[in-house]
């Protein structure tokens, strides 16, 4: 896949692209952009700006929003699903129709910290590939923090990432890394892993995580597994390699426990073998085997979507007018 010309924006100044995936935010996403224009207003001498809005088949007004701010603004992009793809996929639709010399994600719930996006920038600017926001404090649903630590966790086993920086959803990134990402052409894209598989020049910024002003957030506890089995498998066999120990494990184990079975019976003839034990043991490796079934299959399962061309997104409409009137 070809690589995107990163834009001189207006009068030769640096671009910033913003990339939001949008679900369900009629109420938020106006102001999240009234917001992210002002803030770059303030330092137009030196940026321009563009805004990508991607419609992951919003059930309520959220689309007529979003192609209304495009109308308004030559500068906002509005893409639409046909659909319901993920956040992933969303983000990485966004990425196919930036132009910036620097790109920021963030969400569409007003909680990201605007305020602080010319920090992230700083950090690029001194060097840095990619700058993450850090929250000292997330707002959110007690399973969604269990679910963030879980997430970092994985990260840390699974795609090597530095425990000193925290991979969050509000974050800047040269132009080169999204032209890196997007030469991922899979079904099953994680955002996290395509970023740390291309560079680990990366640094964290303290942020501050807004309160949540309306609705819930729309990541269910369904949706958090969904993101771990895709974190799990999408770049490493390690959990293929957890397959095979805990076999061996297993394996001999049973191998002692008959073994202490044999010496008790040779001792004792009189002794009773334990049913509840039986039954237990049998428990045991019968769930253990069916677990690993289960992540062996899960990569099957994934091969074979991909081998078939499962689409990573399908855009039914777009919103551009940017080359109508680049001024």
């Amino acid at each position: 896949m070809s690589s995107i010309p990163a834009s001189e924006g207006r009068s030769g100044l640096k671009t910033i692209s913003f990339v939001i995936p949008c679900y369900c935010s009629e109420q938020t996403i106006r102001s999240v952009v009234d917001e992210i224009r002002d803030e770059v207003l303030k330092r137009k001498d030196e940026y321009d700006y563009e805004i990508i809005l991607v419609n992951d088949y919003s059930r309520d007004g959220t689309l007529r929003e979003i192609e209304k701010l495009s109308n308004e603004d030559h500068k906002i992009v509005g893409v639409d699903f046909p659909r319901n793809f993920g956040q992933a996929s969303a983000q990485m639709a966004g990425f196919h129709e930036v132009r910036g010399d620097y790109v920021i994600s963030l969400d569409d719930d007003g909680q990201m910290p605007i305020e602080s996006i010319f920090d992230l920038i700083a950090k690029l600017d001194e060097g840095y590939d990619l700058a993450f926001g850090k929250y000292d404090e997330i707002k959110q649903k007690w399973y969604r923090n269990i679910g963030s630590w879980v997430n970092v966790k994985m990260a840390e086993k699974l795609v090597g990432q530095p425990k000193n920086v925290r991979v969050t959803s509000f974050w800047a990134g040269k132009r080169y890394i999204i032209n890196e990402i997007l030469k991922y052409d899979g079904a099953y894209p994680y955002i996290g892993g395509l970023l740390l598989r291309v560079t680990r020049n990366i640094t964290s910024v303290p942020v501050k995580h807004r309160e949540r002003q309306f609705g819930t957030s729309n990541y269910t506890f369904t949706k958090l597994i969904a993101l771990w089995m895709n974190g799990f498998t999408a770049f490493s066999i390690l959990p293929l390699r957890f397959a095979t120990f805990s076999g061996l494990t297993c394996a001999f184990l049973g191998f002692i426990f008959g073994l202490v079975m044999i010496i008790r019976k040779l001792v004792n003839p009189d002794i009773m073998m334990g049913y509840a034990s039986i039954v237990t043991i049998l428990m045991f490796i019968g769930g253990m085997i069916m677990m690993m079934l289960g992540i062996i299959g899960e990569y099957v399962g994934r091969t074979y979507i991909s081998i078939n061309k499962a689409p990573q997104f399908v855009v039914k409409h777009k919103w551009d007018h940017r080359d109508e009137n680049n001024n």
